[in-house]
């Protein structure tokens, strides 16, 4: 450890240059040095080790020996290893290297990986990690500081936040395509509230909002819910005839594209909202959260699918 201590960066360059040149003059001028600072940088070297790190060859050129070999590979493994340190720290301050954690509630799932890949295909060495809980679960991380970034519905007042919005989310009524709702000319309040709804768990966003349309719709009154632990569940049920379901549109794109399920045409329906970006306010911003907040903003919900014209 003691020639570890001792070992400096000047007697390595000091080495490495007159090891390439075989000439002392020729490795000062190339240092920036004097002839003699730079044989005093090599002599401290091989004191420190108590052997000769170069030799002369025949013709009166310097070459290393074994020890100084030994040397020149840890030096070179070094210089490159500070050289990516270097790299690094420099992309770290330009935003272009780090580590970013990005929540978003679950009815999200269905477009984050494909904005995540975007991500990482303009940010290489920026690492997103994705993490997807429903409501309660996003906001309690943005709480306990676990999240940098969120996309959810509604902001949260506690904790407060910064949010932009990043485009529209619509919400429809679903059923199965041969469901009787589908086939009748007037929908009334009362034949809605008559189904069996399939609904998510309490802390879900989407949930949350089914019962206050519901409760609209109704002015109050009961309705039959059956709760389902996740979207996918609910689709599945809804296929299978179970009862319909108030559900995020960009969670059924490809059921309602290939004919699994049908829009209910309710008046009101669909309920747009829209989604957000967003970060706790105290929250302090590293170069990579910028870059990544400003790319998503930049978007504009591009990577959102667009609700068609319904019938």
């Amino acid at each position: 450890m003691k020639r570890l201590n001792s070992l400096t960066l000047k007697q390595l360059r000091a080495l490495d240059a007159v090891a390439r040149h075989g000439s002392i003059t020729h490795a000062a001028d190339e240092l920036g040095l004097t002839a003699p600072a730079v044989h005093s940088q090599l002599g401290t070297l091989e004191a420190n080790f108590g052997c000769a790190m170069l030799q002369r060859g025949r013709a009166g050129a310097f070459a290393p020996t074994e020890e100084g070999r030994a040397l020149l590979r840890a030096h070179e493994k070094a210089q490159n290893a500070l050289a990516m340190a270097i790299y690094r720290i420099e992309a770290l301050q330009r935003g272009l290297a780090g580590s970013v954690v990005l929540g978003v509630v679950s009815t999200g799932k269905y477009f984050a990986p494909g904005l995540v890949a975007r991500l990482r295909r303009a940010y290489p060495d920026i690492e997103i990690v994705l993490r997807i809980g429903n409501r309660d679960a996003v906001i309690k991380a943005l709480q306990d500081g676990a999240i940098d970034l969120a996309i959810m519905g509604r902001p949260p007042r506690d904790p407060p936040v910064e949010s932009r919005p990043l485009g529209d989310h619509p919400h429809l009524l679903i059923a199965p395509p041969d469901h009787p709702l589908l086939r009748a000319q007037t929908i009334r309040p009362a034949d809605i509230l008559a189904q069996t709804f399939l609904v998510r768990e309490p802390g879900s966003g989407t949930r949350i909002l089914a019962n206050r349309w519901l409760d609209r719709i109704g002015e109050g009154r009961p309705f039959d819910a059956t709760e389902m632990e996740s979207n996918e569940t609910i689709k599945q049920a809804v296929m299978a005839g179970l009862g319909i379901a108030l559900i995020s549109y960009h969670t059924v794109t490809e059921e309602l594209r290939s004919g699994r399920l049908a829009a209910i045409p309710a008046e009101g329906l669909p309920i747009l909202r829209h989604w957000f970006l967003l970060h706790r306010q105290d929250l302090d911003l590293t170069p990579a959260i910028a870059n990544v907040r400003a790319f998503i903003d930049a978007q504009q919900g591009d990577y959102l699918p667009r609700l068609p014209e319904l019938p």
